[in-house]
Parts: structure tokens; sequence; C-alpha cells
């Protein structure tokens, strides 16, 4: 798989094609999984706009991050939203296939490495941008007018059928 432009952490998406380089056995540890969340509401879902790093300013993501070491997906995402929106979430199903990242290199190991959206339901708070340039409601019809990160593009399809769904529900209450 060759990396689709920079990224930070895990944030690197690939095309399939030839590895230039294969870690040997010995040093691949367990898969690094970043998670994202899908804050739906009204059949609109969060998006987040980069500030850091400078390459990836202004492009816009699923909130989230890594997994620390004894945490689940699950409060993994909940510690991020905390974090970067101030907000508490539950977070729910995936939504759509884990998507490969670049591999996290740290010392002499290498981790295969994938990005997790995971549904999430907004619990207490109304989200801040305490680490993102910007947050916008995103419906249907506009997710594809942002600049997304290269990784978090697969799921904008999987997530239509979903907004769509919580739009009908919300305007029949």
């Amino acid at each position: 798989m060759n990396p689709v432009g920079p990224g930070p952490l895990g944030r690197t998406f690939h095309e399939p094609g030839p590895s230039p380089a294969s870690p040997s056995l010995d040093t691949v540890r367990d898969e690094l999984i970043v998670v994202g969340a899908a804050i739906v509401r009204d059949g609109r879902v969060l998006a987040a706009q980069r500030a850091e790093p400078a390459a990836l300013r202004g492009l816009w993501e699923f909130p989230g991050g890594k997994i620390d070491p004894g945490e689940s997906p699950a409060q993994a995402l909940v510690r991020e939203c905390r974090e970067e929106l101030g907000i508490t979430i539950r977070a729910g199903a995936p939504v759509g296939d884990d998507v490969p990242l670049a591999p996290f290199t740290g010392g002499t190991s290498v981790r295969p490495a994938v990005l997790r959206l995971l549904r999430a339901e907004l619990l207490a708070g109304e989200p801040r941008p305490l680490e993102h340039l910007a947050l916008a409601w995103v419906d249907p019809d506009g997710l594809q007018s942002l600049d997304w990160l290269p990784a978090d593009r697969p799921f904008l399809g999987p997530l239509v059928p979903l907004l769509e769904a919580t739009g009908r529900a919300h305007s029949t209450s």
C-alpha cells in the first residue's frame, strides 16, 4: 500500500500497491486503532476542522484519536470527545469498514493501524472546538462540499443512509 499525502499519527490513507518496505515479523506489534466519532443529530453529523499539524490545517475530520493502552475503542472515543469537544458521548456501533492507515512506528516496533468510525450519541454538553479551528453540523447534501482528510472520506458513503434515516425520524416527531 502506498500512502496518499502526509498525515498525523495514524491518519495517512493508503492506496493498494506494493509496500516500499515490510517490517520483519518480530517487530510488528498489535494493530493500532484510531477511533472517530460520528455524532449524529437531526440528520446531520458533526465535522471538525483540523488546526494541526500545519500540513493538515483546514482539512475536515471526524473527531477522535488513538486508543491509549488499556482502553477499549468506546472508552477512547468518550475520552477524546471530552478532551476535543467538551462533551459527553456514548459510543455505539461502527459505521462502515475500518480504513487502513500508515503504520505507526515507535522505537524499534511497527504497528499496523486502522481508522474506525463509531456512531456516537451526544449525552451532555454542546460541542466546542477546543482543539480544532471550527465545527460544523453537516447534512447528507453537504458532506461532499467539505475538504475531508483522505482517511475519513471512505465513511461518507455509509453515513448518508444513517443521516437520512435520523433526519426523517426527526421530521416526523
